[in-house]
């Protein structure tokens, strides 16, 4: 392994999902201001939207999310279409 090309500030961190609120604990260098307590111990905090238990490919749940009401606005662009 080649000396001087990795980071050297690894340190456990704690990985929230935010659609699910599961957290789990890892090595990252990913910088965060936020803290959270596990199991009496504080934590670097960074937010997640999806991970792997609210994936649905890892889940196998089909999961609908509709951001901005895209979905509502389809079906009133193209209701006058509908017979």
């Amino acid at each position: 392994m080649k000396k001087g090309i990795h980071p050297e500030n690894y340190r456990l961190v704690a990985f929230k999902d935010m659609s699910n609120d599961d957290v789990f604990i890892t090595k990252s260098t990913a910088e965060t201001k936020e803290t959270i307590e596990v199991e009496g111990t504080e934590y670097p905090l960074v937010k997640l939207e999806i991970s792997r238990t609210s994936h649905p490919y890892y889940t196998g749940k089909s999961k609908l999310v509709d951001t901005a009401g895209r979905i509502d606005k389809f079906k009133n662009k193209y209701a006058k279409f509908k017979k």
